[in-house]
């Protein structure tokens, strides 16, 4: 229910152009909103987090979702039994149904006022410094409902923001992503950028 970096202490971290292993403060990882020094650079492998938790912690609930589901009063446990039952419900997480995803492959995009406002039919929400739209919606709405499927590469059946690979190459799965972000722009004229962080 909220925000990982709020509870990270420090993260071991490989120096891709040195080899070298060390451990960084959170102050140093530049977190914020899907953000941080890992996804603008590029220039180092998370291979541990180191967490700093409370057991009598009280509850984040930020995320409409989430709120609607839990009402008042929740727990810790209450908030992690329905954040994994809501994942579970759109794919992400292993089970029966699991196909392998890069978990959300498009971020919502954050416009400013004036530009969401020529755009009145999709779904928006106020964040700092902007509107942010649903990609979901925009996906499906430019003719990529869930389920779809082109060979081995399509958009889980449980949520429009994961890309499935059935056996795909990367360019299999990164062409279909272009297709993807092509028809959103094409229909709304909204940029999609890609989470994930690729390397070559």
């Amino acid at each position: 229910g909220q925000e990982v970096a709020e509870v990270i202490h420090e993260v071991e971290v490989l120096e891709r152009a040195t080899g070298f292993v060390r451990w960084l403060p959170a102050s140093e990882c530049g977190f914020g909103y899907r953000e941080s020094r890992f996804k603008r650079a590029g220039e180092h492998v998370v291979l541990a987090v180191r967490l700093r938790l409370r057991r009598d912690g009280v509850p984040t609930v930020r995320y409409p979702e989430l709120a609607r589901v839990l009402g008042d009063g929740a727990s810790l446990r209450d908030v992690r039994s329905a954040v994994r039952a809501l994942r579970a419900a759109k794919g992400m997480l292993i089970d029966d149904g699991f196909v392998p995803s890069a978990g959300s492959f498009f971020m919502n995009p954050v416009l400013t006022s004036e530009a969401a406002s020529a755009l009145p039919e999709v779904p928006k929400f106020a964040v700092d410094g902007g509107v942010k739209l649903s990609a979901a919606w925009l996906i499906e709405h430019a003719g990529f409902a869930k389920g779809t499927r082109r060979g081995n590469v399509g958009i889980s059946s449980r949520h429009s923001l994961a890309l499935v690979n059935h056996g795909a190459t990367t360019t299999e799965l990164l062409a279909f992503a272009g297709e993807v972000q092509q028809a959103v722009l094409a229909k709304f004229g909204v940029q999609l950028h890609v989470e994930p962080v690729r390397w070559s």
